[in-house]
């Protein structure tokens, strides 16, 4: 999770809190290859296709405790700011 403002500053007090969806783009710059990453998702029981068409929350990735996972939810946190 991260909080931030309405504006997409991080914030400490009075904070909202935004879930970060993680999408194709973050395992394509974290340098990981859609084939790799499908049998991840085998491996792990996690929908495919549903992760391509809206992408799955950060907290799906963690709870992996996979290293590349935990590349590619740090890449999301990057492309949210």
């Amino acid at each position: 999770m991260v909080w931030r403002l309405e504006n997409g500053r991080h914030q400490i007090e009075g904070r909202e809190e935004v879930t970060i969806i993680v999408k194709m783009v973050d395992i394509r710059s974290a340098k990981l290859c859609s084939n790799g990453a499908r049998g991840f998702f085998a491996r792990h029981n996690l929908d495919w296709n549903k992760f391509l068409s809206e992408g799955l929350p950060e907290e799906v990735f963690i709870a992996t405790g996979d290293d590349n996972a935990l590349r590619v939810v740090e890449k999301a946190r990057e492309r949210h700011g």
